[in-house]
Formats: C-alpha cells, sequence, structure tokens
C-alpha cells in the first residue's frame, strides 16, 4: 500500500497538521517522499475511525437484508473503522465456533473491522446460558448481548455477568420488561398510542430492567452495558447507579436524539423501532445525558430490512432501520451545531470510549505518530438531502429519505487503507 500525505487537517482543537500514513500506522510526515500521493484536507476535521458498538449485519442467514461486505460499505461511507456485529442471525452466534465463522468471514469481506458480539443465552432464548468463555477464546469475543430480546430472567442474568467477569467481558442489556412491553407493543404508551389504535410499550417496560441490571452489575463488580436508551426515566436509573461507583455504561441510537413519537402518526412501517420512537420530553432528555457524559457512546443500531419485512401495516412490520451513514450526520446536527458538544466530545462519544467498552485497544486511539491509520476526514459544513436509493446498505428502511442532514464524511481509512473517498 503506497504513502499516504493528509495535508493540514484540523486535528480537534490542536491546530492544522499533516498526517503520514505508512504500513497501517500514522508515521512522522518529515519522511514523506517527493512523490506521495497526497490529500489535502484543509477545511477539514479529522477524527479517530468511528467505533459502533451496536451493528446488526444479518450474515448469515438474511444475506437478502445486509451482508458482511455491504454493511461494512455502508458503515465506511459513514466514517466507521469498527462495528460490532450483533449475535441475532441465523444462526445465532452463540458458539466459538459461529462467532469465529464471522470472524473469518470479516477478514474476507469487511471494509471495517467486524467484532463478533456473542449471545448471552443459546439461541436468544432466555434459558440457558450459551458458550461465553468459548466465543471468548475462538474469536476474542467481549462484549454479549441478546439483543432484539431481553434477559428477563434475573438469576440468567447474573450468572452471565458472573461469569465474563474472569475475562473482563461486559454484558449489554437489551432492557425491555417482556411482561410490561408485550410481544405487540410497538409505540410509546400514552394519549398517542390510544389514539392511534397501536400496542403501547411504557417507558417502565425499559427503565424498571435497567434498575434490576444495575444493582446485579453492583453485586457481581461485572461490567454492564445498556442499549439504546430512550427514556428519561432510565437517564435517571444511569445517574444513580454511576453516583455509586456501578461499573455500568450506555448507548444511545441517533434516531431517538432526533425522533420522536410525531413520525408515528403516519403509520409509516418505517418509523417502527425497538424500543419505540419516543415524545419530545425524553429525546431533550437523551440529549443532556449525552452531553454530560450519563450516556457514554452513540451507536447506530443499524438494523437493515429487506422490503417485504417491512411493507406491512405498522403493527405488523419488522422492527428497524439503517443508521450506520447517517449516525455522525444527525450527531452533528443534534449535538454539535446547537453547541451541546464539540468535536473532541462527538470523538470521545462515537470511537474512543466505544472502543474502550468494546475491549478494542487499537481503535479509537489519538491521530498521532505510531498510532494505528485509522481516521475519519470530516467536512463541518456539508449537507445534503439523504436518498435512500444512493445507500451502500443492501435494505432501503431509511428513516433520514428525503431529509436535509449534515453530511460529514469526506474520507475514511481503515488501517491505512482507504475504504470511503467522497467522489
Amino acid at each position: 500500500m503506497p504513502d499516504l500525505l493528509v495535508t493540514g487537517a484540523d486535528l480537534l482543537g490542536a491546530g492544522r497538521a499533516d498526517l503520514l500514513l505508512r504500513d497501517g500506522r500514522l508515521a512522522d510526515p518529515a519522511t514523506a517522499g517527493a512523490d506521495v500521493e497526497r490529500l489535502d484536507a484543509d477545511g477539514l476535521v479529522a477524527l479517530p475511525g468511528l467505533v459502533d458498538l451496536h451493528t446488526h449485519l444479518r450474515e448469515p442467514g438474511r444475506e437478502d437484508a445486509e451482508t458482511v461486505a455491504t454493511g461494512t460499505r455502508a458503515a465506511a461511507r459513514g466514517g466507521f473503522t469498527a462495528v460490532l456485529a450483533m449475535a441475532n442471525t441465523r444462526p445465532v452466534t452463540d458458539t466459538g465456533e459461529a462467532a469465529a465463522h464471522l470472524a473469518d468471514l470479516a477478514r474476507r469481506e469487511g471494509q471495517a473491522e467486524v467484532v463478533p458480539v456473542g449471545a448471552v443465552s443459546k439461541g436468544l432464548a432466555g434459558a440457558e446460558l450459551a458458550e461465553l468463555g468459548l466465543m471468548h477464546r475462538a474469536a476474542g469475543v467481549h462484549v454479549f448481548s441478546d439483543d432484539g430480546h431481553c434477559v428477563a430472567d434475573a438469576r440468567l442474568m447474573r450468572r452471565a455477568l458472573e461469569y465474563v467477569r474472569a475475562f473482563d467481558g461486559v454484558v449489554a442489556q437489551h432492557a425491555q420488561d417482556p411482561q410490561l412491553a408485550g410481544p405487540d407493543a410497538c409505540c410509546h404508551e400514552g394519549e398517542l398510542s390510544g389514539r392511534l389504535g397501536l400496542p403501547g410499550w411504557p417507558a417502565a417496560a425499559e427503565s424498571t430492567i435497567v434498575a434490576r441490571d444495575v444493582q446485579l452489575a453492583q453485586l457481581t463488580g461485572s461490567r454492564l452495558h445498556v442499549c439504546h436508551v430512550s427514556t428519561a426515566e432510565t437517564v435517571e436509573v444511569l445517574r444513580w447507579a454511576k453516583a455509586r461507583g456501578v461499573r455500568v455504561s450506555a448507548e444511545v441510537a441517533p434516531h431517538h436524539l432526533l425522533l420522536t413519537t410525531a413520525e408515528v402518526t403516519r403509520y409509516d412501517p418505517t418509523f417502527k423501532v425497538n424500543p419505540p420512537l419516543r415524545p419530545d420530553e425524553h429525546v431533550a432528555a437523551l440529549r443532556d445525558a449525552l452531553a454530560e457524559g450519563t450516556i457514554d457512546a452513540v451507536a447506530t443500531d443499524h438494523a437493515p430490512h429487506a422490503r417485504h419485512d417491512k411493507e406491512h401495516a405498522f403493527a405488523e412490520a419488522a422492527f428497524g432501520m439503517l443508521g450506520l451513514e447517517t449516525a455522525l450526520a444527525v450527531v452533528v446536527e443534534t449535538m454539535l451545531l446547537p453547541g451541546r458538544l464539540g468535536w473532541a466530545e462527538v470523538a470521545d462519544r462515537m470511537s474512543g470510549t466505544p472502543a474502550r467498552i468494546a475491549r478494542l485497544g487499537h481503535q479509537g486511539r489519538p491521530l498521532a505518530v505510531g498510532e494505528p491509520a485509522n481516521l475519519t476526514l470530516v467536512d463541518p459544513a456539508a449537507r445534503r438531502v439523504v436518498d435512500r436509493d444512493a445507500s451502500a446498505s443492501l435494505s432501503r428502511n431509511n428513516p433520514w429519505h428525503g431529509r436535509d442532514l449534515p453530511d460529514p464524511v469526506v474520507a475514511t481509512f481503515w488501517a491505512g487503507r482507504p475504504t470511503y473517498r467522497r467522489s
């Protein structure tokens, strides 16, 4: 791979500087040869490559919706150099063999690093622990989640937390009490769900599980991660837990930072997501929590679906929406432009902290000589109208279609290799 000299990039408030990409790492720009390839980054901000804690790549089993190749192309387009692939594939990633297979596939096909997330329970059934230790040994799995399903059994959750403590693993919970939010729940419970005739999903279905789990994490001394926080009540539980030193981290999805229940009034199944979109007061609480650090990270919950899974009446359609290509755009729109976060904080919430949660020591690193050349160049001023048909994903369930949003990502480099460059 030839050397590349990125010239004049803004290094997160440290002033303009040059970056030399050589053999997968950042080298001293003074050693660049006279004939080195150059990329003019005047006016661009250089970020460490983004890390997504929550991606659904669908392969194996649902290659009609997404594959490792197409999903990681979408990730690169969004500025990501690493994604954590959730376990709810077909078959489920619940054995050492399945985790190793995904890791091997990703090495061949990926346009970003793909890190397998192992299931907590066999078959995501919530009854018996999956092969946590074998997945860790076979594929270096550190994060385990039954995402899409809650680990509702408190004893099983405790056992999982105790087990992963031996190798500093983390259990990532899909916080949804199945007794409070039944299988048909698809709309935030309130006046709107009643008016629309949609089964309601109360905020308490999330916060009560998180309240239980932070106490189990405190009991076991283990690491807990809360997936896709969506309610103000959950934020209060997280504040309580962090004030007491519980080892808990949390993520928010971009769509929960911008979209509200107002979208549901059209019965458009694109906006059916798990957990559901919430009213304005919850969105405001999530933005506050991300700004102050109570919510540690932004994670996309990228959930591609084939058309035949989404083209149903709202209550019958599949849950989920695309997120990889637009995650940074939404964070810029909701947090950076209003002054809630600066670029350094955006890098922390979308790169450094997710990498630390996932124990990816080579991702989310400072852009300094000797560090891995995982970086994203962004244009702070660029905007576009989102076109779902221009997506790198195989699927088209894009909630941002037709919306004017920032278009920040100009180029993405993973281990020094260009995985996306704006044409």
